[in-house]
């Protein structure tokens, strides 16, 4: 029984230790590859199509100013102000789940950025405990504009499609900082389901959708970095 309880608390040391140094070391690398497009990879290979996505990692000063605004008017309009959760947005999603509708999430964009970089794609209470605990740290560890940053590249944006570079070239056949703010609103537009609803052919809905997020996105100021 010493024996295990000794090899179990070396265990929990050398993961802390372990996932303190992962985010110290994004907080400056590029994240060049994630957990979901290995996943998509290997998923592609089974539907017998090419393993490969579209993904370059670009700074967040050489995206368009209007990017981060248009995914923060649509995702997460507290973004610059919480500490990682918005927790009246995880009330009223437990809530709905709890009356049988699914109709939002209560992830903040510091969540999804914590489980696209270090976690896996799958819904559990288990991976909910580690989201929440490499949330807590790239909020103390990075700076907003970092987590914006890497949000902003490694976000699945269409079929294959990670980062806001792939998603200009693959579907508006420019770089990310030539995007147009109407074009960015039309990429958030895509984010709670990015492989479903296309910026590339966008339905009626999506341009609803899109027009919409264009007037939130008069409310919401422009991140520092992007104004360099």
């Amino acid at each position: 029984m010493n024996i295990l309880f000794k090899l179990f608390k070396w265990m929990l040391i050398a993961f802390f230790a372990s996932s303190v140094l992962a985010v110290i070391i994004y907080r400056f690398l590029p994240v060049y590859i994630t957990p979901l497009m290995l996943i998509r990879g290997v998923e592609n290979v089974s539907d017998g199509k090419s393993p490969f996505w579209s993904h370059t990692w670009v700074p967040l000063e050489e995206m368009s100013p209007y990017l981060p605004v248009a995914v923060i008017a649509s995702e997460d309009q507290k973004f610059l102000s919480h500490s990682g959760f918005d927790t009246e947005a995880i009330v009223d999603a437990v809530e709905e789940r709890m009356e049988g509708r699914r109709i939002r999430g209560g992830s903040t964009i510091s969540q999804q950025t914590a489980k696209n970089v270090f976690l896996w794609p799958t819904s559990s209470w288990v991976r909910k405990g580690f989201e929440v605990y490499f949330t807590f740290l790239i909020e103390h560890l990075w700076s907003k504009e970092r987590i914006m940053e890497v949000y902003l590249n490694s976000i699945e944006m269409g079929e294959s499609i990670y980062g806001a570079e792939a998603v200009a070239q693959e579907h508006f056949s420019c770089s990310a900082s030539e995007l147009r703010r109407a074009d960015c609103a039309l990429i958030a537009a895509t984010l709670p389901n990015p492989r479903k609803y296309s910026s590339k052919t966008p339905s009626a809905y999506m341009q609803r959708r899109s027009l919409a997020i264009q007037k939130q996105m008069k409310h919401i100021p422009l991140l520092k970095a992007t104004q360099e």
